[in-house]
């Protein structure tokens, strides 16, 4: 994350937190499954707060994930996927 703060020296401890869970979440098909129940909860906090007002698409997208990660919160906290 140290190119992140060489190119915008003025992003927060909280967007970098953002896009570590993010770059987790896309790395792989199974991303939102690598993350425990914490960092889920984390993520989901961190996307919920950005606010994207400009840009339909990404808002649809924001929403789109907020759906996911809650549905993965939820199948974790009532143990139907282990893993």
């Amino acid at each position: 994350m140290k190119w992140i703060r060489a190119i915008m020296p003025e992003i927060s401890q909280k967007d970098i937190e953002r896009i570590e869970l993010l770059e987790i979440v896309a790395s792989t098909k199974t991303g939102l499954k690598m993350l425990s129940s914490e960092q889920l909860n984390r993520l989901y906090q961190l996307v919920n707060e950005k606010v994207y007002t400009n840009e339909i698409h990404i808002a649809k997208s924001k929403k789109d994930l907020l759906e996911k990660i809650n549905n993965r919160i939820y199948d974790l906290g009532e143990g139907r996927i282990i893993l």
